[in-house]
């Protein structure tokens, strides 16, 4: 709820500067099980490089900031693998470490989920109404992207840009196909899982894309006026009235000023990290330099639904949608889309961090096929364990994900 607390309103015109959020689960290092060690390696924390360490209602996950927004991604990325290793190394006294990707691959919600132990009324509350020791509340490590926006106009422009992006996200993003053990059939379970933590209050993460707005006002009207409508018998304080209460795969921060987009899982290094949220910033530059189209919803929903299922390989089915990202030509697939988007935009401002993996991830697919290639759909635990074993060593290490090599 509270990456890149220090942009201000108006401070920041739209594409100058960003602010990322990436969330890590803490486990043992000799079993891999969850770690509740939260507390303890906050307490841990030594001056670093400015980046910022907290967690928020389970502890046994941590994330990892930059609270001051930046224009400089690649430093970024940078910062968090030097942020990465110190985190690392205070948790080692402690026998933790950090577990990379989206998803804990066999952790048992309801058994092992550790609320975040200290008073605190808003997540007493959110418990309270939705019990959170599900998968949707406490095995979901993502990375958030804040875009800010100057003004009204801004606002307008970047929500409609972002609308069209994000369907398209879990295509190159997807890190989350193990849950419970076994590969459970959606390449993004995370937000399989997300996007059902609240039956009771369809309000809250409505169908994940935003509705449109073409201003705060209407925002406030469309999207929060109804959902604090809805939480209010159970929530007659108010205490969960807040903007950030709005749980759709981006939501608007006018605290700050700034859109966050919520799509994307968390991959298996920051390097990995920044280079896909560098793609979805470009894509979301190409479509506010074009003019985004007002498409609907559930049409957007649903091409969303079925690149959580199947990736990259996501066949698209809406004529308008396909050619509002690739400016008119023939796609059928989420990946199509993808490479004929990227031939649109040969000045994209952060294209040279992008690119490689883009074109990796063409070929082999986003990271939660690679790991699903890598073990099978039903792997034995020891293989999963060793699989997972890996990837916190890439993690530790700032490198890549390779299926040929593993």
């Amino acid at each position: 709820m509270s990456v890149a607390r220090a942009l201000r309103p108006a401070a920041f015109g739209a594409f100058s500067v960003y602010g990322l959020e990436v969330e890590y689960m803490l486990v043992r290092r000799d079993t891999l099980d969850v770690a509740p060690v939260a507390e303890q390696l906050l307490a841990a924390r030594q001056a670093g490089t400015g980046l910022a360490w907290s967690n928020e209602i389970v502890a046994h996950v941590v994330e990892l900031k930059n609270p001051a927004p930046t224009p400089d991604l690649a430093a970024l990325a940078n910062a968090l693998q030097r942020e990465v290793r110190e985190m690392n190394a205070a948790l080692a006294p402690l026998g933790a470490r950090l577990m990379p990707t989206a998803m804990h691959p066999w952790m048992d919600p309801a058994r092992e989920t550790h609320l975040w132990p200290h008073d605190n009324d808003i997540y007493r509350t959110y418990d309270r109404i939705f019990g959170c020791r599900a998968h949707g509340w406490a095995n979901l490590q993502s990375v958030h992207i804040n875009l800010p926006f100057a003004d009204d106009g801004e606002f307008a422009r970047l929500h409609a840009a972002v609308r069209l992006a994000l369907p398209i996200i879990p295509a190159i993003a997807a890190a989350s196909p193990f849950a419970d053990g076994t590969a459970t059939g959606w390449l993004d379970y995370r937000l399989h899982a997300y996007a059902g933590n609240a039956p009771g209050l369809p309000q809250m993460n409505g169908e994940m894309i935003p509705e449109p707005a073409a201003s705060r006002a209407e925002y406030q009207r469309v999207i929060l006026a109804p959902l604090y409508a809805a939480l209010a018998p159970q929530d007659p304080e108010g205490l969960l009235r807040h903007e950030w209460a709005n749980a759709r795969g981006a939501i608007a921060r006018f605290e700050r000023s700034a859109i966050e987009i919520r799509l994307a899982d968390a991959q298996e290094c920051p390097a990995a990290d920044v280079a896909i949220a560098a793609a979805i910033i470009d894509l979301v530059w190409l479509l506010y330099r074009d003019g985004a189209a007002a498409l609907p919803t559930g049409e957007l929903a649903a091409i969303l639904r079925a690149c959580m299922r199947d990736g990259e390989r996501a066949q698209v089915h809406s004529p308008a949608y396909v050619a509002a990202l690739t400016g008119g030509r023939k796609a059928s697939s989420a990946g199509e889309i993808w490479a004929q988007a990227a031939e649109r935009m040969p000045d994209a401002p952060h294209r040279t961090l992008w690119q490689p993996v883009l074109d990796k991830i063409q070929v082999r697919g986003p990271l939660a096929r690679r790991l699903v290639r890598a073990v099978g759909e039903t792997p034995s635990r020891t293989a999963l364990a060793g699989l997972y074993e890996h990837l916190c060593e890439c993690l530790e290490n700032g490198v890549f994900f390779d299926p040929t090599s593993y």
